[in-house]
């Protein structure tokens, strides 16, 4: 269809993204409900592998409905050992909420469906709340520096209750996704930022220290994941849905988690320090190659 006008695309394609939603979100709902109501671990594993299943189908549905309307070509380049079976912790450059869709239709059938942490709050947000949980996404407990200066008894609490939520993954295979720039990149921000990178911002280490401090025995491997898009700046969701995205560029490596990188991150100066410079590394290794695809798509 993608020689149908882009406007006509969009429109067509949102309306396939919408009732490919609510298509899978019935069951999502009614197996969650099940879920809560029979607290037996065995049958609540069961229904996550089913659930999850739903879950992916409704990407790879929206796969189709993108190969439907949309003439784009993804380069994709793996330097990795990928398997469904395993437990990864997934880190990208993020410029457009775009990002998602390409990493949904390049990981899915790869590795398992992706999964953020979220915070404990909404876990109370209606209808949502219940499809997170029953899709295993890990909630988080956090407490302010301020809060725990006045409550000093519940200093690594919230890395402890993080840990035990994400108990399950000892039997489940997971992918935990986290943006470490912590939002989508522009010029102002990295402007702003004075970011010693050329093409992203600063990486924020807190989220990802506390996804390691908590998983970290549990994970296989971080997936550094680069995406650079052939267009002068990145698509909005509008723009991709009426094709004015023709192609992109993902590569994907593996990094080996060592004790450097699951060290307490809250509780020591030095070991904050030493995962800082860490990350940072990866991040000017990832500069370094976003450039070189950025300049590939150029010639």
């Amino acid at each position: 269809m993608s020689f149908l006008p882009g406007v006509i695309r969009g429109v067509l394609g949102l309306l396939g993204y919408i009732i490919n939603t609510i298509f899978w979100s019935t069951p999502l709902i009614l197996l969650a409900i099940v879920k809560l109501l029979i607290p037996i671990a065995a049958v609540r594993n069961v229904l996550s592998r089913i659930l999850n299943w739903c879950a992916s189908s409704w990407i790879s549905v929206n796969g189709l409905i993108q190969r439907l309307f949309l003439k784009l070509s993804i380069h994709t380049d793996i330097d990795a050992e990928l398997s469904t079976k395993a437990r990864y912790l997934v880190i990208a450059n993020h410029q457009s909420w775009v990002d998602i869709l390409i990493l949904q239709r390049v990981l899915n059938g790869r590795i398992p469906f992706l999964k953020f942490f979220l915070k404990k709050e909404l876990l109370y947000v209606p209808l949502l709340g219940i499809a997170w949980w029953a899709l295993d996404f890990p909630f988080m407990q956090r407490y302010s520096k301020s809060y725990i200066k006045k409550n000093p008894h519940l200093a690594g609490k919230d890395i402890e209750t993080t840990r035990k939520a994400c108990e399950k993954f000892k039997q489940l295979p997971v992918s935990i996704m986290n943006f470490v720039e912590g939002t989508r990149f522009t010029a102002e921000k990295h402007k702003r930022q004075k970011s010693p990178f050329n093409h992203l911002l600063k990486p924020k280490a807190g989220g990802i220290a506390f996804v390691l401090s908590s998983m970290g025995e549990q994970l296989h491997s971080i997936l550094d994941i680069t995406i650079s898009y052939d267009t002068e700046r990145p698509p909005t969701m509008w723009e991709f849905v009426c094709g004015k995205l023709s192609q992109c560029k993902v590569h994907i490596r593996a990094i080996e988690i060592d004790d450097e990188l699951t060290r307490d991150y809250a509780g020591s100066s030095e070991n904050r320090v030493a995962f800082q410079r860490r990350i940072n590394q990866i991040w000017t290794e990832k500069d370094e190659r976003l450039g070189q695809l950025i300049e590939s798509d150029s010639k």
